[in-house]
């Protein structure tokens, strides 16, 4: 009798019918999806997108009919495939770090963003005079555009500056976005929150959050290591303050304290005889904890945390 063989894993299936960008060489620049499901792409329904092609000479492209389907564990292959991506993370359909986006810089061009759409750079210089004269000016130069030029999120979602949210941002239900607050892609909110700091790529933010005014959030681009950094739920990063370590629930990191996973913390907890000297990273997603600096010597200390939970002002996000 032959061997028994394990059965593969089913393919985790994304599929969506979109819009592509495309240059006078056959270059794609983006791909725009109104509604991307999980699934195959057997299960879409009918829509009326093809009316939507055709050629903007201003810009120099072609806008094209597109259907993708991917597997969310194996690594973009296309523009298309990248920005599908992209897109499910934006629309909540995955959690941040849930789906693979290994190698997505190399799939996705530079592009000259506009108020009428994605153009190729060089294409921009050589066409200005005639841009110009039709008020199409350029909104930024970069990879990743906002995420609200392609998703429009809803469910108490507010975000005051659309610049600083990238495509691939997860925001949740209830989420609040300030002026100053920055969202990268692949990293957000997994319930409500007040958001007026960075959250870099890969992080996310527990319900009942509030990453205050400058506050900053490294994430694995720019740390260099493989920890991917995380916040808990009522948690307060205070203004100006920053983590390179995860939060745990309940949690308090004071104004202005920056805190790495080589800081070095003065540990004083209830019932030891003394303090004792640890790295931050040993603290990694402990919860109920403040961490504050010593008004008197400038050490790093950390505290149980006594008292009611962090709340969030509920008339800020109704």
């Amino acid at each position: 009798m032959p061997e028994p063989r394990d059965t593969p894993a089913a393919a985790r299936l994304a599929a969506a019918r979109g819009l592509a960008t495309v240059t006078h060489d056959g270059r794609v620049l983006d791909a725009w999806f109104p509604a991307p499901a999980l699934g195959s792409a057997e299960a879409l329904p009918a829509d009326r997108l093809d009316e939507e092609t055709g050629m903007d000479s201003r810009r120099n492209v072609r806008t094209e009919l597109v259907t993708v389907e991917i597997d969310l564990d194996a690594a973009p292959a296309s523009t298309p495939d990248a920005y599908l991506r992209l897109h499910v993370l934006s629309h909540l359909l995955a959690r941040p770090n849930t789906i693979n986006l290994d190698g997505i810089f190399a799939q996705l061009p530079t592009v000259l963003w506009t108020n009428a759409g994605p153009m190729d750079p060089e294409e921009f210089a050589v066409r200005r005079p005639v841009l110009q004269r039709a008020g199409i000016h350029p909104t930024g130069l970069d990879k990743f555009p906002r995420l609200t030029d392609y998703v429009a999120p809803a469910d108490r979602v507010r975000i005051a500056d659309a610049s600083r949210v990238r495509l691939g941002a997860h925001l949740a239900p209830g989420t609040t976005v300030m002026h100053e607050g920055f969202v990268n892609f692949n990293a957000g909110t997994l319930g409500q929150a007040m958001i007026e700091g960075r959250i870099s790529q890969g992080v996310v933010v527990g319900e009942g959050s509030d990453i205050g005014g400058g506050a900053s959030v490294m994430g694995t681009l720019s740390g260099g290591g493989m920890h991917r950094v995380s916040i808990g739920e009522r948690v307060l990063l205070g203004a100006n303050a920053g983590i390179g370590i995860s939060l745990g629930d309940d949690s308090i990191v004071e104004a202005g304290l920056y805190v790495t996973a080589g800081t070095k913390v003065r540990v004083l907890m209830p019932g030891e005889t003394g303090p004792r000297s640890v790295k931050a990273s040993e603290l990694s997603g402990v919860p109920k904890l403040l961490f504050r600096r010593n008004s008197l010597d400038g050490g790093v200390e950390v505290l149980a945390r006594e008292g009611g939970s962090t709340a969030l002002n509920d008339a800020l996000h109704a």
